[in-house]
């Protein structure tokens, strides 16, 4: 079939995208580890397929389009360690595939710019197991891979409303620590209109057009919801876990201007500001 997606760990990015494409008259078949999400995800529209545990070999070779969102584990990229072979067998007939990266493989560049020409110079295990899975997709011939690389996403569930609500919310204070973000609608559409105009080997940065440290997000979702100011704390003296503290390891502002220029992409919400909006109109 023309038009039927394989979605490799089916999560928030890849849910968005099958609302775009479910009603196109898609077929999307998506995976999970979890028996307990099978029914969520056959609500939307989507097949479930649990994975591991189920024989995806056969789906395989029905698909015309994949998409992989699961990310590397300690032992490297969990979909090409399992199917490497049965990928790569398919490969020359597929029309269009996606892996959705991060733009933590460029590392830390105290606050500056960087774009998809900038070298890979990932500070986190995490960005570095990244880099290895873009090279490991890279190397299977004949696939039509575009790889995205996406900024801190955010949107309906997924973003600081709760915490601020909750009285939890800080505002964490680095000097110089700049972020960029993403609307996951911004990145079903980014999605969509790639698979409209696929371009083999194709790298995207996904991000909206105001990176922002992230202390100015905190105090603007306050604001909105009429909540006082979330305390201010120094990022040296917080109380932080291993993983929240790692993300501030890394400072840099995104371009977008590739994926503009090639797509014809725009950013539905081009800052955080209208994103979190939208998402306290949707969802007062």
């Amino acid at each position: 079939m023309d038009k039927t997606l394989l979605s490799f760990g089916h999560g928030f990015s890849a849910r968005a995208l099958a609302e775009r494409l479910v009603p196109q008259g898609w077929r999307v078949v998506g995976t999970t580890r979890s028996a307990d999400k099978l029914a969520g995800i056959a609500a939307t529209g989507v097949e479930p397929l649990l994975w591991p545990g189920s024989d995806v070999g056969a789906v395989l070779r029905e698909v015309s389009h994949l998409l992989i969102s699961a990310g590397p584990g300690p032992e490297g990229d969990p979909v090409l360690n399992a199917l490497k072979d049965e990928i790569a067998e398919v490969a020359p007939k597929l029309r269009w595939a996606g892996y959705l990266s991060t733009t933590g493989v460029y590392g830390d560049h105290q606050g500056d710019w960087v774009d998809e020409t900038t070298a890979l110079t990932p500070a986190t295990k995490r960005g570095l197991a990244r880099v290895d899975a873009e090279a490991a997709w890279r190397a299977i011939p004949d696939l039509p891979l575009h790889i995205f690389r996406l900024a801190g996403i955010y949107g309906p569930g997924r973003g600081p409303f709760a915490k601020v609500r909750k009285g939890t919310a800080r505002r964490i204070i680095k000097k110089g620590q700049v972020f960029s973000r993403i609307h996951v609608e911004d990145i079903a559409q980014a999605l969509d209109l790639s698979i409209a105009r696929p371009d083999s080997g194709a790298i995207y940065n996904l991000c909206d057009d105001d990176p922002a440290p992230p202390q100015d997000v905190i105090g603007h979702a306050a604001e909105l919801l009429g909540l006082p100011l979330p305390e201010a704390v120094d990022f040296e003296t917080a109380e932080m876990t291993p993983m929240a503290r790692s993300f501030y390891a890394e400072s840099k502002k995104v371009r977008n201007d590739r994926i503009k220029a090639a797509l014809g992409w725009q950013p539905k919400y081009p800052d955080y500001r209208t994103g979190l909006a939208a998402m306290l109109r949707d969802d007062p």
